[in-house]
C-alpha cells in the first residue's frame, strides 16, 4: 500500500534561513507527519540549528502551534526562532 504524500511550504528566519539560504524550502513528506517531525529532518539536514530545538516556536497556516501539530497537504509552516536585534 502506497503512503499519502503531502506537500508544505516551510517559511524559514533568521538562523534557519541563514543554514539554508533561502527563506523558504517545498517539501513532501508521508501523511501524519508532526511539526517537530520536519524539525527533526531539518536539523539532520543541518545539525547546527539543533541549539535551536527547544526555543524555536511554531506557526501553520498563520497560527501558533505545537510540535505534535499534525500537518496537512499545502499548509505553510513557518519556524520562529528567538531574534536579537538593534
Amino acid at each position: 500500500m502506497t503512503q499519502h504524500k503531502i506537500t508544505i511550504t516551510i517559511k524559514l528566519f533568521a538562523a534557519y534561513q541563514e543554514a539554508y539560504g533561502v527563506p523558504e524550502l517545498v517539501r513532501e513528506f508521508p501523511s501524519e507527519t508532526s511539526v517537530g517531525k520536519v524539525l527533526e529532518n531539518i536539523i539532520t539536514e543541518h545539525p547546527e540549528l539543533a541549539q535551536w530545538r527547544e526555543i524555536t516556536r511554531f506557526g501553520v497556516n498563520l497560527q501558533f502551534v505545537e510540535p505534535d501539530t499534525i500537518l496537512q497537504d499545502g499548509d505553510e509552516l513557518v519556524f520562529i526562532p528567538p531574534v536579537s536585534g538593534g
